[in-house]
């Protein structure tokens, strides 16, 4: 299901580190896939994306989509009810997608809470597609110490007072679906630089904090040569 039209990037550079982060060419990405125990084969059922604009979601051009695993998927604890073999069959194959989601990535700094296992699982899958770096709100938040009784995605939303904030911006979503996720990543990143930097804080400050260091960008294929 896509929630938009394809969001057409317009040309330009990307912003240096030394600006507002605000000003960054940021793009929230959750998804969901199969589980760790396929290793190898874990397939990815649910992918969304929201860009940032502002330090603000934009939900106008957000990006959600199920995938076909061209496999059975077998009942499993953490994978939504909704995402089940007869829905899934019906959507498109990924690797009819990646070409929309190599646009809507590449070049972009990709925001989500503990974004390396997305990461993982969207670059074995999608080898093409290439990054600026990847913001981790988890990293944020236990850099902020902040006492939420846990650091998933949903209690800290709730410790923040921004679950609310979330739901208007999807109101037909639910957590754990990918959009809904990845709203309250973009969300969450917003109110927690506002509560660690008051008075602001450049692109290479937060990515001192939570961006992933060992993360190296991959160049896109039209890049190599």
């Amino acid at each position: 299901m896509k929630t938009t039209d394809p969001h057409t990037r317009q040309d330009g550079p990307v912003t240096g580190t030394d600006a507002p982060w605000h000003q960054a060419d940021l793009v929230a990405l959750d998804l969901e896939g199969s589980g760790a125990q396929d290793r190898d084969h874990e397939a990815i059922l649910e992918i969304a994306l929201v860009p940032l604009a502002a330090g603000q979601p934009v939900a106008a051009e957000a990006y959600a989509t199920l995938v076909n695993p061209g496999r059975p998927i077998p009942v499993r604890p953490w994978i939504p009810p909704g995402l089940s073999n007869d829905v899934l069959s019906h959507a498109r194959p990924l690797t009819a997608i990646e070409p929309e989601l190599a646009d809507r990535i590449s070049g972009r700094w990709l925001v989500g809470h503990n974004i390396g296992v997305d990461w993982r699982l969207l670059h074995r899958r999608c080898p093409s597609i290439a990054p600026a770096g990847l913001i981790d709100t988890l990293r944020l938040a236990r850099a902020y110490r902040i006492d939420a009784g846990g650091n998933s995605l949903t209690r800290l939303l709730e410790h923040l007072d921004l679950t609310a904030t979330v739901t208007r911006a999807v109101p037909d979503g639910q957590p754990h679906r990918a959009l809904w996720d990845a709203t309250g990543a973009a969300i969450l990143l917003g109110g927690l630089v506002t509560r660690r930097w008051p008075a602001g804080v450049a692109l290479a400050g937060l990515c001192a904090v939570a961006a992933l260091p060992d993360f190296a960008p991959t160049p896109a294929p039209d890049t190599l040569f």
